[in-house]
């Protein structure tokens, strides 16, 4: 990539602490695990090491802690070749986030934000010159408000927006996404805030027009094991997923915007992004752990499924 096509990812760097289980415990319930490993994660240090081992070039704008647990934090992103002069020490813990995995694959996850909570508008505005010049700029919803909503007046490339978790943003800050990279739940609340009174529709189709007509450029709605839906000026297209046997879903969405993130950088359409985005994303739900199961540029993909756009 040239430093035109450089990706700038904004957001949380975390330390995963993941145990496995044969199911997710029921309320008052203790089961006995398997794991305890310390990963590195955080859905902003996720997208942009599944971005960079996929041959993109990447600078991480976040916040670590003072604490042991930082270099475990920072330790992917190191080992992807991720720049990191955007990230800085405070005083006080990394964020962490305690992951269960069941049997099926599926996970449930707490996020603690400790150092995340300090990615402000300032530290943004601190991140300019990097910013400006980014093909792509990725951001989540694991840092603060003002963080996220001074970010659009430096964009000069695309908003690669996945507000997830979803928060009250500004709807302009919402309308300069392109893409908006949401699930069917997230796209509802979103939705929610630019419409007000709207009811969400049920079909993906009719749920990615609505946000287009509330006015995002281009959407992104992700459909787990159906695979994707993609919508701007030439309308809507459905793309599938990759056909695998999930052992840990953790990270894979991550997987997915960084992968997304590399094709829009490269200059491919939306739809192609996405194709590639798909991909890596089964590949990632393979194997165990966030950043450990996503592929490198030499890696072999899982193929898509029928009924690609």
């Amino acid at each position: 990539m040239t430093p035109s096509q450089t990706i700038a990812v904004v957001g949380s760097i975390n330390v995963d602490l993941s145990a496995q289980v044969l199911r997710h415990p029921r309320p008052g319930e203790t089961l006995h695990g398997r794991g305890g490993q310390m990963l590195p994660g955080g859905k902003g240090a996720n997208q942009a090491v599944a971005a960079a081992r996929r041959g993109g070039r990447v600078e991480m704008i976040g916040a670590v802690g003072t604490d042991a647990q930082a270099a475990v934090g920072l330790s992917g992103l190191r080992a992807a070749g991720v720049g990191l002069s955007g990230v800085r020490e405070v005083e006080g813990p990394t964020g962490l986030a305690i992951v269960t995995v069941a049997e099926d694959g599926e996970n449930s996850i707490v996020v603690i934000a400790g150092a995340n909570d300090t990615v402000d508008a300032a530290q943004v505005r601190g991140a300019r010159e990097v910013l400006e010049q980014a093909a792509i700029v990725v951001c989540q919803g694991e840092i603060p408000r003002d963080g996220i909503e001074a970010l659009p007046s430096l964009v000069r490339g695309r908003f690669l927006h996945n507000p997830a978790p979803v928060m009250e943003l500004d709807p302009e800050v919402l309308r300069a996404s392109d893409p908006l990279v949401v699930n069917e739940h997230e796209a509802a609340l979103v939705l929610a805030q630019l419409s007000p009174g709207t009811t969400a529709p049920e079909q993906p189709e009719q749920i990615a027009t609505a946000l287009r007509e509330a006015g995002i450029a281009s959407v992104v709605l992700t459909l787990g094991a159906e695979g994707s839906l993609v919508a701007d000026a030439d309308g809507p297209r459905r793309i599938p997923a990759a056909p695998v046997t999930a052992v840990d879903t953790t990270g894979a969405g991550d997987a997915f915007i960084g992968a997304l993130a590399v094709g829009l950088a490269r200059g491919e359409s939306l739809p192609d992004a996405a194709r590639l985005a798909s991909r890596v994303g089964a590949f990632a739900a393979t194997g165990h752990g966030a950043q450990p199961s996503y592929p490198g540029s030499d890696d072999e993909l899982p193929e898509l499924g029928e009924g690609a756009a």
